[in-house]
């Protein structure tokens, strides 16, 4: 068993060395330029994203290791790594909301479909509200019609028909 000081260690050295294989992995392509990426690009800076990230769990363990460490058990209230009374609602909603947007998408738009993808999985949470939800589903769907239409160009119409 690995002991609590050292599994930080090891973590930040596994992330890092997988970092490193995506970068030695990415350099076998052509790189290309910022504004000219080739295929190698996002693999490369992947895995140097990932060997930053690998540092950094290392540096935090290292700053955590100067306190002592003290075991215990925690009680998990289900079978495993399940819990006993999974919360039903929440997977619904998330999962509905992914099929609504498909729906959505194909036959109203990206407005509508981000606007009812963002206001259904608010209801995931027990304690959302209408306000909240709608809220949140209005700024999450002017920004996301803003990046994704007039930024990104992605090629879903913002409103079917027009």
């Amino acid at each position: 068993m690995i002991s609590e000081e050292r599994r930080d260690y090891y973590a930040g050295a596994l992330v890092a060395l997988i970092g490193a294989g995506t970068l030695k992995i990415g350099y076998g392509y052509n790189v290309g330029t910022l504004t000219k990426m080739g295929p190698g690009y996002f693999p490369c800076a992947l895995g140097a994203m990932l060997i930053f990230m690998g540092a950094l769990i290392a540096l935090a363990a290292r700053a955590s290791s100067k306190e002592p460490v003290v075991a215990k058990e925690i009680e998990m209230p289900g079978h495993g790594a399940f819990p006993a009374h999974p919360d039903w609602r929440g997977w619904g909603c998330i999962l509905g909301s992914v099929v609504i947007f498909i729906v959505m998408a194909e036959f109203a738009g990206l407005l509508a479909a981000t606007f009812l993808c963002v206001f259904v999985a608010c209801w995931g949470d027990k304690t959302a509200n209408l306000k909240s939800s709608a809220l949140l589903a209005t700024g999450i769907t002017v920004f996301g019609v803003g990046l994704f239409h007039y930024v990104l160009h992605v090629q879903i119409p913002i409103i079917r028909g027009l």
